[in-house]
């Protein structure tokens, strides 16, 4: 009689292990309201992160200029001129004098897009999100004066453009 409880007991443990589909169901439900509140906050701060790389970038790049003026006696005309050489076995030099990471040479870095442009001050430095409202949601502009300029719209910025704080 005992050995038969006990065996009904133990089928009826075996029967009730797992978890049921209504269990599984919430679980997955809150799984999914977590994920609906970090999502948004996870990409916002990796478009901020995004940011300060780029005034980081801008800010590189003035160095670089004052450098290269500094050995050439001007400033460079473009970023492949502060860029390292082509081939591994080229000196450094006027064209390209390794002053920046070739990635930011080629014009990219950090979801943003950087263009060197010369200007009546020496140069102009701008940096526009590769995909506005994703990368980045300002455009950044900086010149001799080391002063990084914001503007926070998909118009790039300019020397006119409110300094950043």
């Amino acid at each position: 009689m005992v050995n038969r409880m006990v065996s009904r007991v133990q089928r009826r443990r075996t029967l009730q292990r797992g978890f049921s589909l209504i269990e599984l169901l919430i679980v997955i439900a809150i799984i999914l309201i977590i994920l609906s509140i970090a999502l948004p906050q996870m990409s916002k701060s990796r478009m901020n992160a995004q940011e300060m790389a780029a005034i980081r970038e801008i800010q590189t790049i003035n160095q670089a200029q004052v450098q290269y003026q500094s050995q050439f006696g001007q400033f460079a005309k473009s970023l492949t001129q502060l860029g390292p050489p082509a081939s591994a076995g080229t000196p450094e030099g006027p064209d390209a004098a390794g002053l920046i990471p070739a990635s930011l040479a080629g014009g990219s870095a950090s979801g943003y897009n950087f263009t060197l442009t010369q200007t009546a001050q020496g140069y102009g430095i701008s940096a526009v999100p590769q995909q506005f409202g994703t990368t980045g949601r300002r455009t950044f502009y900086s010149d001799p004066s080391g002063i990084t300029r914001e503007n926070w719209t998909q118009d790039p910025a300019t020397a006119s453009s409110p300094e950043l704080k």
